[in-house]
């Protein structure tokens, strides 16, 4: 079976948070896994804009083909990015990777692609500027996007109860469930209560929440 190293992005914070984007993402990527008879090894989500080029998990997840020969399986070509140099610098890095939406593209179709997706990108942009002036021109009040924060108290049991899971965490990766797919799963499986305590399932957002705090 062929190794692969999944890669995940999403474009906001408040997107990583809450997981939009990200199951569908997950669940794209493992059954073109199956398909195609990879082996999943690891997974990594990047939180970042589109438009920004540094992004340490996807060095990371690149690294990591290259020490396990592996192939980077994303779910959409523009999971990776809106910028042509960008994508030119990934094509240099030689590591072989599979867009699940085109997995038959070309080094000629990957640069169209990426040129394509950065003009719509512009012209998005651009578009926002123009309604934005418009509205202010009709005197209305833009205020500022707030940022999504946690009280305090929320914070503190958001830790404890991280604490109590990192044992079974690390029981669970002892036993070879590695990804976050495969811990979401099992714990599911085993009926452990979720933050919420009230009936609620694990889902792939919530699993890479705790990870990351436990971390």
């Amino acid at each position: 079976m062929k190794k692969a190293i999944a890669y995940y992005r999403v474009s906001t914070d408040r997107q990583g948070k809450s997981g939009l984007g990200l199951e569908a993402q997950a669940e794209a990527v493992s059954r073109f896994a199956s398909q195609e008879d990879y082996q999943v090894t690891a997974e990594f989500i990047e939180v970042e804009s589109g438009k920004k080029n540094k992004r340490p998990q996807l060095l990371e997840a690149l690294a990591q083909c290259k020490r396990q020969r592996a192939t980077l399986i994303i779910a959409k070509l523009d999971r990776l990015g809106r910028n042509v140099a960008f994508i030119s610098n990934l094509m240099e890095s030689r590591v072989d990777f599979k867009a699940v939406d085109n997995p038959h593209a070309n080094k000629l179709m990957v640069h169209m692609l990426a040129a394509f997706a950065e003009h719509e990108r512009e012209q998005i942009s651009t578009r926002t500027k123009e309604a934005l002036r418009a509205a202010k021109r009709r005197g209305v009040q833009l205020g500022k996007n707030g940022t999504e924060t946690l009280s305090k108290n929320n914070a503190a049991t958001a830790a404890d109860f991280a604490t109590t899971m990192r044992p079974i965490i690390e029981e669970l990766k002892a036993q070879g469930f590695t990804t976050i797919r495969a811990i979401c799963a099992e714990l599911n499986r085993r009926q452990i209560s979720t933050p919420r305590n009230n009936g609620h399932q694990w889902h792939i957002q919530t699993v890479y929440t705790l990870l990351k705090r436990i971390r």
